[in-house]
């Protein structure tokens, strides 16, 4: 098993990714990727991030229809041939406290009135499965709410339990997607 964290801080460093994954011809089997709170603190235009998602969505959909005709066709290099991998998760983004937040540009421009706008974006790029995209959501928004204040030291990055929480639904969904295809 070959594991690569890909350092991606930005939808466009995702839509790129993609394309290279295209390029290549490169499949994973699984993927978990997430974007947003660097673009609201960088870019803050939630337009612009949902027009960003609109094209990593575009690029996600070219890996899919890749990874099926690989299957078909041909195996990759040094792996067995490919089926066509759905296993696409988006780790949302967190319930952001903005009393905690350790700057003033951070409480200024990641105001929960653009937190809202950034999450809207999310589910009007239709990137997410429950909207008809590729991905299924990891709902850290749920689990970051339900955790609260006391799990956050600065109001933006939670306790090791949020993730170890979100690994355990993915792993959970990928255990019953698997059964679900047997």
């Amino acid at each position: 098993m070959e594991l690569d964290f890909i350092w991606a801080p930005y939808v466009l460093n995702l839509t790129n990714l993609m394309t290279d994954f295209n390029t290549r011809k490169i499949c994973p089997d699984l993927m978990v990727m997430g974007a947003g709170l660097w673009d609201m603190l960088h870019f803050n235009n939630a337009s612009d991030y949902e027009f960003a998602l609109r094209m990593l969505k575009t690029k996600v959909v070219s890996l899919l229809a890749l990874s099926t005709e690989l299957a078909m066709n041909e195996p990759v290099v040094g792996s067995v041939p490919i089926k066509s991998f759905s296993h696409l998760f988006w780790l949302g983004m967190p319930v952001l406290i903005n009393g905690m937040l350790n700057t003033e540009e951070k409480r200024e421009k990641m105001s929960d009135a653009l937190w809202h706008a950034y999450d809207r974006a999310l589910g009007d790029s239709k990137l997410l499965r429950q909207t008809g995209g590729p991905l299924l959501l990891l709902d850290s928004q749920s689990l970051t709410w339900n955790c609260g204040p006391h799990c956050t030291s600065d109001g933006m990055h939670y306790d090791g339990a949020i993730y170890e929480a979100a690994v355990q639904i993915m792993l959970n969904t990928l255990l019953i997607e698997s059964h679900q295809r047997l």
